[in-house]
């Protein structure tokens, strides 16, 4: 007989130890199931006792009534280790069922039974290879008990019926087949079932680590988000109190209008941080009917449209700053946009640092056929950039995260970003990214 191509694990690994909780072993609780069969082959012989002492021919073959009894039920207790050793098993009822005829014991009612039940457990239990080895050498081992069996050839035998002498061999070679094939189909399945099991866990997995870092990506953008803000608004601020500090004994008007500016600073960074936060809580938002949407669209996101504005609070801390745009002006991707915006605000935010309030600049847009250019240029302080130039927040040597959040906002859209000194002084940063190909 052929046998169907058992999975991967059939063939190279034997069913997990795990007995207990395997489905290769019949689930978490297999002995209620083997108390069952062994209780119902201990049923059969002890039926087929009786009936044999109701008739002579069987009752001069297997005569020892008593002993047919006891032996059918310890031949029985032996299925119960069938899912550990199905092939010992398989051996011992086959060799059982013989010993018995020769004592005169009958013990066919269970080990005709547990050959069937033996021969499923070698071909549910054991891996591909072994489990043919089982089933060859149980049918070599059953034709040799069939043959050698003083029940063969007795008063009442296959013989005395005048039947041929294979018809005895075919049918027992088919019923231990018959219940090896069973018990293949049920092992695959099984496989089946456990692979299905394991990919979905995998799926599963792996749609919770998408999820991580879709989640790590969105905390990674606001905190760029959040650096942008806070660094500008507060080093506007900051220039501005200084300004405020220096002119309050001369000139009480331009004192109190520094705070009116600083005021109007510090709401304008609350809007964007409050903005930050609906982003946050946008799914509770969804889920339990809150206004984070409505804020967001009443807060749109900045873009090259708002840089005049950006210029003119840049202007008022004493900075001279002068916008240029060259070309026609595109309608851009929103995400884009706000790209474009954070470099130039950073930029200035870096100026006020390290620049100082007296370093002009110049902050030059040009719109191209393929691309946008922005460029922030500054020419340097008085003490040059970095030399603490009195009114400006203290600029440190060690290199802010500025730069490389710029890096990362330009790449994400396929650009190009430079920054670094200029050979006569100051510093520039520089920013080129494609436009989005149209239809």
């Amino acid at each position: 007989m052929t046998a169907a191509p058992a999975p991967p694990e059939a063939d190279t690994a034997a069913a997990p130890r795990d007995a207990g909780s395997s489905p290769l072993r019949g689930g978490r609780w297999p002995w209620t199931g083997d108390a069952a069969v062994v209780a119902a082959l201990a049923a059969a012989n002890s039926a087929l006792v009786t009936l044999s002492r109701e008739t002579p021919a069987m009752a001069a073959v297997w005569h020892d009534h008593t002993a047919g009894y006891i032996a059918g039920i310890l031949l029985s207790l032996v299925l119960f280790a069938r899912r550990y050793l199905p092939f010992t098993v398989l051996m011992l009822v086959t060799l059982g069922g013989l010993a018995g005829d020769f004592a005169g014991i009958l013990v066919w009612g269970a080990a005709s039974l547990g050959i069937a039940a033996a021969a499923y457990s070698v071909g549910r239990y054991l891996p591909l290879v072994r489990s043919l080895a089982g089933l060859a050498a149980a049918m070599a081992v059953n034709v040799a008990s069939t043959a050698l069996s003083p029940a063969t050839t007795a008063p009442g035998g296959g013989e005395t019926d005048g039947a041929p002498w294979w018809i005895n061999q075919a049918f027992y070679l088919g019923w231990i087949a018959g219940s090896w094939w069973v018990g293949r189909l049920v092992r695959m399945r099984s496989f089946h079932m456990m692979e299905l099991a394991a990919r979905a866990e995998r799926l599963e997995r792996a749609r919770d680590a998408h999820t991580r870092a879709v989640l790590a990506e969105e905390r990674t953008r606001i905190a760029r988000e959040l650096h942008d803000v806070v660094a500008h608004h507060v080093s506007v601020m900051t220039v501005q109190a200084t300004a405020g500090r220096r002119v309050i004994e001369r000139s009480p008007d331009r004192a109190r209008q520094t705070l009116v500016e600083i005021e109007e600073t510090g709401r304008q960074a609350m809007s964007e941080m409050r903005r930050l936060v609906d982003v946050l809580r946008e799914a509770e938002a969804e889920g339990g009917g809150a206004d984070g949407g409505d804020a967001a669209e009443r807060d749109p996101q900045p873009g090259l449209s708002g840089l005049g504005e950006l210029v003119r609070q840049i202007r008022e801390t004493g900075t001279p700053v002068e916008l240029v745009a060259e070309g026609v002006p595109v309608r851009l991707p929103p995400g884009l946009e706000l790209t474009l915006y954070r470099v130039v605000q950073e930029s200035l935010t870096n100026v006020l640092k390290h620049a100082g309030r007296d370093a002009p600049t110049t902050v030059s847009v040009r719109y191209g056929p393929r691309a946008v250019d922005v460029a922030v240029v500054d020419e340097g302080g008085a003490g040059g950039r970095g030399g603490g130039t009195e009114g400006a927040p203290p600029s440190s040597d060690e290199p802010g995260h500025g730069l490389v959040g710029m890096r990362e906002r330009v790449s994400l859209y396929g650009g190009e970003f430079d920054a670094g000194p200029r050979s006569g002084g100051g510093f520039e940063v520089r920013t080129r990214i494609p436009l989005p190909h149209r239809e």
